[in-house]
Formats: C-alpha cells, sequence, structure tokens
C-alpha cells in the first residue's frame, strides 16, 4: 500500500508540473484551485474510479463531474496523463480551435462528462446521473467536485437535499475545502462553516480529511463506496495554489497563470528544471 500511495504522490507531482506549464502557455486560466484539487483528482483517476481511455463513453464507467469547472487544468492534466489525448494537447489550454476550453466540454474534450462552469449546477447533474443509473439497476458510482466557495450557491444544498431523499449511495461529493474563493477568504466574502455539519443535517455520511493526504483520500474513496442509504461527502482541507510556496494560500493567484519570471521558481518548488 505504501509502494502505491507513493506512486499517487509522485503522480500528483508530476500533474501539477503539467498545470503550471499549461497554465503559463496559455498565460490564461485558473491556478489556485487546479493546484488544491488535484491530489483528489489524482486518486480518483489512477486509483479508485472505474474508466477506459480507449473508449471514453463505455457505459461501464463511473462519471465525474467537475462542478467547480474553472478548476478545468487538473482535470485536463489527469486525462492527458491517463490517455485520453496527447500529453501535449496541454499546451494548447485555452486556445482558439482548442478542445481544452476554458471550462470543461463534454462535446469537445474525450473523458469529460459533463459542461461545467457555472457555479452551483455540478452537483445537481450529478443527482441525476446517480438516479438515472440506479432506475437502470447498474453499478456505477459517481463523483462531484465541489468548492467551498461555490457552497454560497443556494442550489448546491436543494440538491444536497434530494440526493439525501432519494438515497444515493452510488454518490460521491468531494469540496475542495481551500477557504478561499476569486474575492478572497470564503468566510469573510459569505461564510459556509460548518460544512460537516450542514451536510450532516441534510442526511449525509460525512468524512473530514486532509486533502493533500493521498493515503487519508484513498481511504475516505473507499469508505464512500461501502455507504448503504445515503450519499457521501469528502471535506478535503486543502491550501490553495498547493505545491507552489509563493501561490499558497493567495486568492490573488485564483485565476492568474504563471509569468515567464514565476514559471521557473514554480516549476523549482515542483521538483523540475524550466526547459523553455
Amino acid at each position: 500500500m505504501k509502494e502505491h500511495i507513493a506512486n499517487l504522490e509522485e503522480k500528483a507531482r508530476q500533474l501539477r508540473i503539467s498545470i503550471v506549464r499549461a497554465l503559463h502557455s496559455s498565460q490564461s486560466g485558473h491556478t489556485g484551485g487546479s493546484l488544491s484539487a488535484i491530489d483528489m483528482v489524482t486518486a480518483l483517476y489512477f486509483y479508485k474510479m472505474r474508466h477506459n481511455p480507449a473508449e471514453p463513453s463505455w457505459e461501464g464507467r463511473d462519471r465525474f463531474v467537475l462542478s467547480k469547472g474553472h478548476a478545468a487544468p487538473a482535470l485536463y492534466a489527469a486525462l492527458s496523463e491517463a490517455g485520453y489525448f496527447p500529453k501535449e494537447d496541454m499546451m494548447m489550454l485555452r486556445r482558439l480551435g482548442s478542445h481544452l476550453q476554458g471550462h470543461p466540454d463534454s462535446k469537445a474534450t474525450p473523458g469529460v462528462d459533463v459542461c461545467t462552469g457555472s457555479l452551483g449546477q455540478g452537483l445537481s447533474m450529478a443527482n441525476g446521473m446517480a438516479l438515472g443509473l440506479k432506475l437502470d439497476g447498474r453499478d456505477n458510482r459517481v463523483y462531484a467536485l465541489l468548492g467551498d466557495g461555490e457552497l454560497q450557491e443556494g442550489q448546491v444544498w436543494e440538491a444536497a437535499m434530494a440526493a439525501a431523499h432519494y438515497k444515493l449511495d452510488n454518490l460521491c461529493a468531494m469540496v475542495d475545502a481551500n477557504n478561499l474563493q476569486i474575492d478572497g477568504d470564503v468566510a469573510k466574502v459569505m461564510n459556509v462553516a460548518p460544512i460537516t455539519d450542514k451536510f450532516s443535517a441534510f442526511g449525509w455520511h460525512v468524512l473530514d480529511i486532509d486533502g493533500h493526504d493521498l493515503e487519508a483520500i484513498v481511504n475516505a474513496l473507499d469508505a464512500a463506496e461501502t455507504v448503504k442509504g445515503k450519499p457521501t461527502v469528502i471535506v478535503a482541507r486543502t491550501v490553495k495554489g498547493k505545491g507552489v510556496s509563493f501561490f499558497e494560500n493567495k486568492a490573488s493567484y485564483h485565476g492568474v497563470p504563471p509569468s515567464d519570471e514565476e514559471l521557473p521558481r514554480a516549476l523549482e518548488c515542483l521538483g523540475e528544471q524550466c526547459n523553455l
């Protein structure tokens, strides 16, 4: 198990490098939230989820909804690493005509299950997928990744209520709780705490973990799969910009890519040399 976790940690490091390089190439996009979410995305795509890069629409696949769609670079890095499209496509992030748009597009990008980007809507779509799979008698699971600032949207809580009502135990939500959003501290913009108590009150099974501890993430995903009769939410305590010291815990890097001067420093933080 330790070797497997170490492999996931190395995978996450490589994906962070891919994200930083892609954002620098595009000179556009969301740095902080992509880096905070990548450990969870890594665990999903390289440990937990059933999926097939050779057949993106395979009916037996688990579904993933990136509700915080602005963190698309994290999803694209995982998809490219998994083999859904060539890794060099990452350098076309947000370019005119590229299939890697600023937010996920299921009609353009192999492996993307649903278009997202308007915050607050992803959990509702995940509900629909989970309920549909249950009605069809399938054992596929649905995973949805939300931001903590996104929890300020009322639709999230309508969806949370519905998921518990319909006993969607094939649904696992994950909250990237990095405490920052584009306008600053989540607690100051519109406090969403206590997140765990709120989901529990809505009838969810709640797990509270360190969102950068791959072993904790893996164990939480395994535990979620055993829960019956209710949906599970994993509240992952993360650091915005994780992995690059001068990005960390700074709301100013919510939607700012690395500059030419910052790229070598960022890659050095990630244990990589810069080859422009």
